[in-house]
């Protein structure tokens, strides 16, 4: 999985695979798209305005956590 934000265009990318020609985008919202292929898999979600999205309520910072034991990695997002 790889997380990306371009500060050039306030995007940020969740890939969860890498992408094939056969992917279809879907707009959920304005902010929102989700990459899928002919089956359903989901190859990446797409966040517009990333930065109003990423930094609300919780200070621009990203949670990663293993809910099966319960480990937590805080990682700080830079938006510039």
């Amino acid at each position: 999985m790889r997380f990306s934000y371009d500060p050039r265009q306030n995007i940020a990318y969740i890939r969860f695979q890498k992408k094939s020609s056969e992917i279809e985008s879907v707009r959920i919202s304005d902010e929102l798209m989700i990459d899928l292929a002919p089956d359903g898999t989901v190859y990446g979600i797409e966040l517009l305005n990333a930065n109003e999205q990423l930094g609300r309520g919780d200070m621009g910072r990203f949670l990663i956590v293993n809910e099966a034991t319960g480990q937590e990695v805080d990682v700080p997002i830079a938006f510039s």
